[in-house]
C-alpha cells in the first residue's frame, strides 16, 4: 500500500518539465541532480513515493517527501545541494582576486627574486606587499586558483634565477649559480 503524499507536488510548468527531462537525461550532470529529476518527473507522472524513491535509486520514500517540500517552496534549485555546515570562507572575493591578480603580475627578477612564479614565491610576494595578506598558506593559493580555472603545468621548465637564500643552523646563507 502506498503512502499518502503529505505535501503533493505543485503542477510543473513546461521549462520546468523541460529542464527536469534536460538533467535526467544528461551525462554530465551529478548524480544526486539526476536523481532528484528523475523522482520529480516520477512523481508528476503519477507514481506513488515508493515507486519514484526506487525510479531514482532510493530505499525509502522520506528522501522523495523531503524532496518534493523543498521543490515546493523553492523550485528547481532543489535539484542543487544545500549549503554544508562548517567553517565559513576566510578569504571572500575582494582577496581571492587579490591573489589572481598577483599571479597575472609579471614577477620582477630583482624585488621578487624570481622569473616565474612557484607557489612559495607567489606566497612570500603576497604575505610581503603593502596591501597583501599576511598569513595567506601555498593550500588556499592553490584552491582559490583551481576556482579561477588555473592548472599546475607538468611539463613547466623553471629557471634559476642567480641566486638563493638557504636557512642553514648558523643562520641564511646566500648561494649562488651560473646563469
Amino acid at each position: 500500500m502506498s503512502c499518502p503524499i503529505a505535501h503533493p507536488l505543485r503542477p510543473l510548468t513546461e521549462t520546468e518539465r523541460q529542464v527536469l527531462l534536460r538533467v535526467s537525461r544528461a551525462p554530465s550532470e551529478t548524480v544526486s541532480r539526476h536523481q532528484r529529476a528523475i523522482a520529480l518527473l516520477a512523481v508528476a507522472d503519477g507514481m506513488s513515493l515508493i515507486e519514484a524513491a526506487r525510479t531514482a535509486g532510493w530505499r525509502v520514500h522520506d528522501t522523495v517527501t523531503r524532496l518534493l517540500r523543498r521543490f515546493n517552496e523553492r523550485g528547481l534549485s532543489a535539484l542543487d545541494d544545500l549549503p554544508r555546515s562548517g567553517r565559513p570562507r576566510t578569504y571572500g572575493v575582494a582577496e581571492r582576486a587579490r591573489i589572481e591578480q598577483e599571479l597575472l603580475r609579471e614577477p620582477s627578477r630583482k624585488k621578487d627574486s624570481t622569473a616565474t612564479w612557484s607557489l612559495s614565491t607567489l606566497q612570500r610576494a603576497l604575505r610581503e606587499a603593502p596591501d597583501g595578506l599576511p598569513h595567506v598558506s601555498t593550500f588556499t593559493i592553490v584552491y582559490v586558483l583551481h576556482e579561477a580555472g588555473y592548472n599546475w603545468q607538468q611539463s613547466r621548465t623553471w629557471c634559476r634565477t642567480g641566486t638563493t637564500l638557504r636557512k642553514r643552523k648558523n643562520g641564511v646563507v646566500e648561494e649562488s649559480y651560473d646563469p
